[in-house]
């Protein structure tokens, strides 16, 4: 795994707002006295999604704060999972799958769509609305080829489908998550073959 650093410019400060405090709090009484720092990965969580989507220095030392845990202990949760963002991403953050079964059936044409459409891996476009990086395994493969963009899984991508839905978020149209064909979530794209009432 490559080495993940804090992004260079960090904002001044960090803290939740009334709402997200509220959360974290109800979140660290959950644990007995002195497990506190079991919250560690859902506060940090939550510092991202209040915070734009990535997580600044100051909201992981705000956390080691509130659950008394060393700082450095709890950078070294924010480098290690992939899931926190260290550095700026758009307001559409998509994550390329590019493992086997993904390139298999087509991510490398995703990749050339976003290096096209997007720009280089990794950068925020100048609109601030999109930002990719290329991940390992989502855990979708059977409606390989996907990407996540923020939440939401988008499944059986071909080249035109994501050329499509990458215009549909730049003019700010509504799309529809999960498969993109006429699928229903992971059955056999060619229709039901077990549990079919018909024979």
């Amino acid at each position: 795994m490559s080495v993940r650093r804090l992004d260079p410019e960090q904002p001044a400060s960090f803290e939740f707002n009334a709402q997200n405090l509220k959360w974290a709090q109800q979140q660290i009484a959950k644990y007995p006295e002195g497990r506190q720092a079991a919250a560690v990965i859902p506060l940090l969580w939550r510092a991202q999604e209040q915070h734009d989507g990535w997580l600044p220095e100051p909201a992981i030392r705000a956390v080691a704060e509130m659950l008394g845990m060393p700082y450095i202990r709890v950078y070294e949760i924010a480098t290690f999972y992939t899931m926190f963002n260290l550095s700026p991403v758009g307001k559409y953050f998509i994550q390329l799958c590019g493992t086997t079964p993904c390139m298999l059936r087509g991510s490398e044409e995703l990749r050339a769509i976003c290096q096209k459409m997007i720009g280089p891996e990794k950068k925020v476009t100048a609109d601030g609305l999109f930002s990719w990086m290329e991940v390992e395994c989502l855990g979708a493969c059977v409606n390989a080829p996907m990407v996540q963009i923020n939440k939401d899984y988008f499944e059986d991508l071909t080249p035109d489908i994501f050329t499509s839905l990458l215009q549909k978020l730049k003019a700010g149209v509504a799309v529809k998550p999960g498969p993109q064909i006429n699928r229903q979530f992971s059955a056999p794209a060619s229709g039901l073959r077990t549990l079919n009432t018909d024979r």
